[in-house]
């Protein structure tokens, strides 16, 4: 590759993206563009980004808000999909990436940049992410991950190389964890947590309170849905955005959605992470029940399958894939009677159903009930479970016609 002259970095203003402007302009001489997005990672973060991406030598500063977008078109799709990786990760970072990158991608095209960066370790899953999605917006630009590159080695490193260049940072080598937040969740690694042996500290979790400090009386949410879209909460409908906050509110002062876990990381290395997701915990677990209601068990059971292949492809990064949207078109056209509300009650970072309605429930009352009805003909249970265990007792004839022959 010869050296750029204009490179669009992704930029949080973390420890890594912070030391990564000067390390450009110094390794290259080019300028840089930040691009950075708002995706509910709290106002802390973007506070004074623009100044300091400036101060340490960026050329142009991109900044969007892209919270509705982030909400309507990905997460709610995750919502729909009950797509949720190793039995505990609702991929808070990995669909954000997809996002993140497209709108860098499209950042670098209309500057005139021509290489594009980002500053995610050669042992991470956020490299692929970034870089799948850099092929299908911008596959000639060429692309410069430094952390693959420089002689930095340690996140101890780092922070010395920003002290150098004087590049003002929040991270030390007392409290050293990675964090990446959004509205969706906070995801902590690092440090004390990079050896599986060690509880998670209680100094890590940002979001929720402790289940232990928790209110000791339950406290019960009402999320209503429309066509598998969450609408309203306690009753009262909000937009995407403010409806996934108040539920974030709701859901982290009951000590909902905290996690600890050992992943499968898709470069083929297991890791150990902790996050919270308290709003879109709330979320899954509601839509889960209203579809119990709404799905006919073979639909509820496909979806299962392919749940399980959708957040596979998040995991790993692959959103921009004709695969994916199929997908999504799929969960969209058998979530359109996930129409209802679900009311479930939180204690102390537990979450149990308390009541499930819709108007295309499949629930028969007359069906179901423990009283005789003429709706369902119970002899007819006698020819249904003769037909399904005919193979049954086929096979047990020729064992027994075996044992005479010996």
């Amino acid at each position: 590759m010869n050296n750029p002259k204009k490179v669009a970095l992704a930029y949080s203003g973390g420890l890594d993206t912070s030391i990564i402007i000067p390390w450009l302009k110094n390794r290259y001489g080019c300028q840089v563009v930040a691009v950075c997005g708002d995706i509910g990672q709290g106002g802390d973060e973007l506070k004074g980004l623009k100044k300091k991406a400036l101060d340490t030598g960026a050329s142009e500063v991109y900044i969007e808000d892209m919270r509705a977008e982030f909400v309507t078109d990905y997460l709610w799709n995750l919502v729909r999909s009950g797509g949720v990786y190793e039995h505990k990760y609702l991929l808070g970072t990995s669909i954000a990436r997809p996002l993140l990158a497209r709108r860098q991608a499209e950042v670098a095209l209309k500057t005139g940049c021509d290489a594009l960066a980002h500053g995610c370790t050669g042992k991470g899953n956020d490299q692929v992410r970034f870089e799948l999605t850099y092929m299908a917006f911008a596959p000639d630009l060429p692309v410069i991950a430094p952390w693959r590159e420089w002689d930095i080695v340690s996140r101890e490193d780092a922070i010395k190389y920003a002290a150098k260049h004087k590049v003002p940072i929040s991270a030390t080598t007392k409290k050293i964890y990675s964090r990446d937040r959004n509205i969706w969740h906070i995801s902590h690694e690092g440090g004390a947590l990079e050896d599986p042996v060690n509880a998670a500290p209680d100094e890590i979790w940002m979001l929720t309170k402790s289940p232990r400090q928790a209110p000791d009386k339950p406290g019960k949410v009402t999320i209503g849905f429309r066509k598998g879209k969450p609408v309203s909460v306690n009753g009262a409908e909000l937009e995407p955005v403010k409806l996934l906050e108040k539920l974030n509110k709701i859901g982290a002062e009951h000590g909902i959605g905290r996690i600890d876990l050992v992943e499968n990381r898709f470069v083929g290395m297991k890791s150990r992470g902790c996050y919270e997701t308290p709003g879109g915990t709330l979320l899954m677990a509601a839509f889960g029940e209203l579809e119990a209601l709404t799905l006919d068990k073979n639909t509820l059971h496909y979806k299962q399958k392919l749940a399980l292949d959708y957040a596979e492809m998040v995991y790993n990064g692959f959103w921009f894939t004709p695969l994916r949207e199929a997908l999504d078109a799929f969960f969209a056209y058998i979530s359109e009677p996930a129409t209802g509300e679900v009311t479930l009650q939180m204690y102390k970072g537990n979450i149990d159903p308390v009541s499930r309605k819709s108007p295309n429930s499949l629930y028969s009352l007359d069906i179901a009930s423990f009283t005789m009805g003429a709706e369902y003909d119970q002899k007819d249970a006698r020819g249904f479970i003769k037909l399904n265990g005919l193979p049954m007792a086929v096979r047990a004839g020729l064992k027994k016609k075996g044992k005479k022959r010996a």
